[in-house]
């Protein structure tokens, strides 16, 4: 060790005798209480630092994400923390985030989903009844100029837009049902042009 380490190691040295000191003269009375809370702060603060460290190499199985071959030959999506299958899509250039429903027959937005993808919802007309688990709702037909999954875009593609409450915008076989092979193993979802 230099000189400069040696120095620098002892004055630490002091100065965390002279905190425990400290800490152990305020706290003479309740020193157990005290040293476990200490301790336990100080294992909340060692796995702060831990899960920052281990992030990226954890960030795919908490956090999982679709990907799409440069190519253009295959979509993987992973199966979300919640059991099911997301995708993103752009319609109209804007992005949407879908549940996959290989139950449902249409693609459904949710209304707040078509307003932001453009869609005019006082021009609609919910004449259209759908049948789901929750009951009958009102839907309306309209359809979006594009929906792009990476470099795989469908042009004039009817969507139905849900009039009640919906979590989240459905993703379902009449979209589906345009790639090639579509294919559940595991954990994944493919799909092919």
């Amino acid at each position: 060790m230099q000189d400069i380490d040696l120095a620098s190691l002892l004055y630490l040295v002091l100065l965390g005798a002279a905190i425990l000191g400290w800490f152990i003269a305020e706290n003479r009375t309740n020193l157990g209480q005290s040293a476990r809370m200490a301790l336990a702060w100080g294992l909340i603060f060692m796995g702060v630092i831990a899960g920052y460290g281990l992030w990226n190499d954890i960030r795919d199985e908490v956090l999982p994400s679709q990907s799409v071959a440069t190519d253009g030959t295959m979509i993987e999506v992973p199966r979300g923390p919640d059991g099911h299958f997301h995708l993103t899509l752009e319609l109209d250039g804007t992005p949407v985030q879908f549940l996959v429903d290989t139950g449902a027959s249409d693609i459904v937005l949710t209304r707040k989903d078509a307003e932001r993808v453009g869609i005019d919802l006082d021009a609609l007309a919910f004449l259209g009844v759908a049948r789901t688990a929750n009951g009958e709702v009102r839907t309306a037909y309209t359809s979006v100029d594009d929906i792009s999954l990476g470099p795989v875009t469908f042009r004039n593609v009817s969507v139905a837009v849900n009039a009640g409450e919906m979590r989240g915008s459905l993703l379902g076989m009449t979209y589906l049902s345009r790639f090639r092979r579509l294919q559940i193993e595991g954990d994944r979802l493919t799909l092919e042009p």
